[in-house]
């Protein structure tokens, strides 16, 4: 029998005696909330797969793994306490990067494979450690007072390229020899660095971008000299700071920014034109195979033309390859690749109406959409030129599920790879031979299997069987199925719905509806749910009915089903979370004089939104981390949806929660992290104050130094006792 790659991730290592799912229960061990393994890669050579693991004593330090495919063997590669230890001190930088990332945990939390597969990068503490296949150890090739971030393997592995100090670098491994890009970065200047929107909003994490020859970088500079400040504090147990932060607020100016490609060697530097307009976002960046053509996206400041432009390094002249348009705006995607040697690209588009992919030629011209219907692609997995394959995840067979599919560059039918129900991430080797599927259900913890492209397994990475040892066994008996279906609302627009149910159906239940509500999010899908899957397990043990329903303006349903929140943000939502109640109220078994309503972030306003504007139906709330208006959130999300306030003023007044909070009804409860850098604070206060003023009683639990995801055990447990007890404490529970 192999060892389990997952290893302590999803065992646990004492014996389970307690029935009842408990909220303590349920963050004892990131295993039984189907922790999984992260960054998992097929390694270039094909013959192991890598992958980040927590330490049993501590899940939150991550080390290095390795699973050989043909022994079935796992084994540690590098033990993150070994090549640090002691506290791991971040800089302000990075722990906004980490932050935005979505990234957790410390020691390595995140590593590069070298192109040709003979070599592996993992920063730790703001250095770096450098791993040659066949060689002892590893080499730290930074080690620094700075604090150095966004650090990269050249292409062809020659060189590592960093951020320090606001300015970029390069080093060459073999000799040492350092040089400095760029030498002006500092104060409101920054080389080579992603600006907030772009990190926070567009997901571009990087500002520079190496030539596959390895002869050229192109960077951008960001001059935050126009951004606001604005001052914020962070709140902690045992002190205040006060925060200066170039945050631009919707309506506000943003960053300058400009794009620089700059030749190694002879240090030549060209600064790309742009246009006249320099109220623009710089989208992405992506080189062409043959180094000599580098594009770039660009996106005007309404988001309603994105504009796909190729650079000549050698004459520096450029063309427009392809324009997408929209009258609400046009979503960012990652879906491009070049093939054929850069002689064609493969790119996503929503121009019928739902994301699909198509085939250009290099000049831009269409040679065929490759996928198409009423159903969305997720995204591009790989491309096999010699056996002219496409391989994407997509909904093509229900929008609640994300499966992985083929189709030929020629063009033809779509075949469906993955066979087991439920939601699948996919990870392709660089050949695109084999896959790595993590796979789950509304019912079934994260599962990992190993496969050829054609779909057929070749091994379990990890089965996760539910088997006597397992941590959810001794919950199956009591485990309740959710119920997925449909319900058309008012304007004859079919909305998708989840429905738990007690096992034990007695009298009349109190309802919590659980929602998010806001673009690019999905609530109702067959995935595993995590921690939050568990305490709504947790609830209807209690005797809780939970009910989650995707609204428009969600994702993965296509343009037209997103689009009616354009400037308008907070009512069609609304008006179809309502359709949901009006469904409960149907239920012979529904309380409906006890049904709440709880989300966080967008969820939080959608919290807040319900109560106001619907407080008939909804009787009580838990909102988390609000937005309460839109002017205070920035300028790439919020003008995407809602137009600029500076032109869409009442638009901006309307979908603030201030107007309607008069016509609060019953109880709410509102949380927030004091540290907040993303929701700041601020929205929060402003609503407390308000409420204050018109006598409108509620209640508060805030977190002193959490930001926005109220990360920690201790801090987790609170906050789902605190969100139950005010359930049951105004629904008369036990």
């Amino acid at each position: 029998m192999k060892k389990a790659l997952i290893l302590g991730a999803l065992m646990l290592n004492h014996t389970v005696t307690a029935d009842t799912l408990t909220i303590e229960r349920i963050y004892e061990s990131p295993s039984l909330a189907g922790s999984s393994p992260r960054s998992l890669k097929v390694a270039p050579d094909g013959k192991r797969v890598t992958y980040l693991q927590g330490k049993q004593s501590d899940y939150e330090r991550l080390d290095l793994w390795e699973y050989n495919i043909a022994s079935g063997e796992s084994r540690l590669l590098f033990d993150s306490d070994e090549l640090s230890s002691g506290e791991e001190t971040l800089s302000d930088e990075e722990k906004a990067r980490r932050e935005r990332m979505r990234l957790s945990g410390t020691g390595i939390v995140s590593y590069q494979w070298s192109a040709d597969g003979t070599a592996l990068l993992f920063p730790m503490g703001g250095d770096v450690f450098y791993h040659k296949l066949g060689e002892p150890g590893a080499k730290q090739l930074l080690n620094t007072e700075a604090f150095e971030t966004d650090i990269k393997l050249s292409p062809k592995g020659n060189y590592i390229s960093f951020i320090r100090d606001q300015n970029l670098y390069v080093k060459h491994i073999a000799s040492g020899e350092e040089t400095a890009i760029t030498t002006n970065g500092g104060g409101n200047l920054k080389y080579g660095m992603a600006e907030f929107v772009a990190q926070e909003e567009m997901g571009r994490m990087t500002g520079y971008w190496w030539s596959p020859d390895e002869q050229y970088i192109a960077f951008t500079e960001v001059d935050e000299t126009p951004v606001d400040i604005i001052t914020r504090s962070e709140i902690y147990a045992d002190e205040i700071k006060m925060i200066e932060q170039k945050y631009p607020s919707a309506g506000t100016p943003n960053v300058k920014i400009r794009l620089a490609i700059q030749h190694l060697k002879t240090q030549q530097r060209n600064w790309v034109d742009l246009g006249k307009d320099e109220d623009i976002y710089l989208a992405r960046g992506k080189w062409m195979p043959d180094s000599e053509h580098f594009t770039y996206q660009w996106q005007n400041r309404t988001q309603q033309e994105l504009e796909l432009r190729s650079v000549n390094v050698k004459t520096h002249s450029q063309e427009v390859l392809l324009t997408e348009s929209s009258n609400t705006w046009v979503n960012l995607h990652d879906d491009f690749t070049f093939i054929n040697h850069g002689k064609q690209f493969i790119w996503a588009s929503e121009r019928d109406g739902f994301k699909h992919l198509y085939l250009f030629n290099s000049d831009g011209t269409l040679v065929r959409q490759l996928t198409k219907g009423e159903w969305v692609v997720d995204q591009l997995e790989a491309v096999d030129e010699k056996a002219g394959k496409v391989y994407f995840t997509g909904r093509k067979d229900t929008p609640l599920e994300s499966h992985l599919y083929s189709v030929n560059l020629k063009g033809g039918d779509v075949s469906k790879l993955t066979a087991r129900e439920g939601y699948h991430h996919i990870t392709f080797s660089g050949d695109a031979s084999i896959y790595i599927d993590m796979s789950s259900t509304a019912n079934t913890p994260f599962q990992v299997s190993l496969h050829k492209a054609s779909g057929k397994q070749i091994t379990w990475l990890e089965e996760n069987k539910l088997d006597a040892n397992h941590p959810l066994t001794p919950y199956v008996k009591d485990w309740i199925k959710p119920e997925f279906g449909t319900i058309t609302n008012d304007e004859g627009v079919e909305l998708y719905y989840r429905l738990y149910k007690p096992a034990k159906l007695e009298g009349k239940h109190p309802v919590i509806v659980y929602l998010y509500g806001g673009p690019h999010a999905q609530v109702v899908n067959n995935q595993w749910g995590g921690n939050r899957g568990l305490l709504m397990q947790h609830w209807v043990s209690k005797g809780y009915v939970v009910f989650s329903i995707d609204n428009r303006g969600s994702n993965y349903r296509g343009k037209a089903f997103e689009e009616p929140i354009y400037k308008a943000m907070g009512s069609v939502e609304v008006d179809d979370q309502v359709t949901g109640v009006k469904f409960l109220h149907t239920l012979p078994y529904v309380d409906k004089e006890r049904i709440g309503v709880y989300g966080h972030s967008y969820g939080g306003y959608m919290t807040l939104m319900s109560m106001f504007k619907a407080g008939d139906y909804f009787k009580a709330g838990v909102s988390g981390a609000p937005v309460t208006t839109w002017r205070l959130y920035d300028t790439h999300y919020t003008e995407r949806y809602m137009g600029n306030p500076n032109t869409d003023s009442d638009a901006y007044d309307a979908s603030s929660v201030f107007p309607y909070a008069q016509d609060l009804k019953g109880p709410l409860l509102i949380y927030h992290g004091m540290a907040d850098d993303n929701v700041l604070f601020t929205h929060s206060t402003k609503l407390y104050k308000h409420l204050q003023d018109m006598g409108k009683p509620f209640e508060v639990m805030d977190y002193p130094g959490k930001k926005h995801s109220i990360r920690g055990k201790q801090t987790g447990i609170h906050l789902y006792h605190t969100i139950t007890n005010f359930f049951d404490r105004h629904f008369g529970v036990k």
